[in-house]
């Protein structure tokens, strides 16, 4: 049999030798990684070039106009907080005063309003006395006064027993309006009696009159008829 001989290889220049095939050429991202430092990964670039677009907002925000920048939010406290400190700044710092010189600051300013009250006064009692120089306006005619009716009632004397006074029984007696029964009541009035002329059962007549005391409010006029 022939002997089969092998296919020789062509070698090109640009291929590594065997040995020698465990060494890559480096690349341009390897270069570049070489560059940077055996320390550095990809994620420390990204976290590098953020930190950087922060930065550089940060300056745009800083260097924008007050209109185009958006508004701070804060917490209602801090606002407050901000807001007394903005108010004490614009109050003028006092200077430190002594005890007497505080206490002539506060005669001054009560001679000031006792001036302002005086010339308030002033033009008080001038505005009084003009208008108690005008004229005044004529009064209504009076209305006249007619005297009134005074009530009389007619009743029987039970007691006379008080001083200058009698106690006068007044027997009504009606017609009921619905049920045409007639009905019969009575009151008691207490009447003066001046010359105590009148006694149990007599008939009299009473008048009715000014309050005389705290119950009397009728006045005798005449006994009709003595009893028998």
């Amino acid at each position: 049999m022939a002997e089969e001989t092998p296919p020789e290889t062509e070698t090109t220049p640009d291929a590594p030798p065997e040995g020698e095939a465990a060494a890559e050429v480096p690349t341009d991202a390897s270069a570049s990684g070489a560059d940077l430092g055996s320390g550095d990964e990809p994620g420390d670039e990204a976290a590098a070039s953020d930190e950087a677009d922060a930065s550089s907002a940060a300056v745009t925000d800083a260097a924008a106009p007050p209109s185009t920048r958006a508004p701070e939010i804060l917490p209602p406290k801090e606002r407050r907080r901000r807001a007394r400190a903005a108010k004490a700044a614009a109050v003028p710092a006092r200077a430190a005063t002594s005890p007497e010189e505080r206490q002539a600051e506060r005669e001054a300013e009560r001679k000031r309003k006792a001036t302002i009250r005086s010339q308030r006064r002033q033009r008080d009692r001038a505005k009084a006395k003009e208008r108690r120089g005008a004229p005044a306006e004529p009064l209504a005619p009076r209305r006249e006064q007619h005297p009134g009716q005074q009530k009389t009632r007619q009743g029987i004397v039970v007691s006379d027993r008080a001083s200058k006074t009698i106690i006068v029984r007044i027997d009504v007696a009606r017609r009921h309006r619905s049920y045409g029964k007639v009905v019969r009541t009575s009151t008691t009035l207490h009447a003066h009696d001046e010359r105590e002329d009148a006694h149990i059962g007599d008939t009299v007549v009473v008048r009715e009159s000014r309050p005389l005391s705290r119950t009397k409010r009728w006045r005798l006029v005449e006994v009709v008829e003595r009893a028998k």
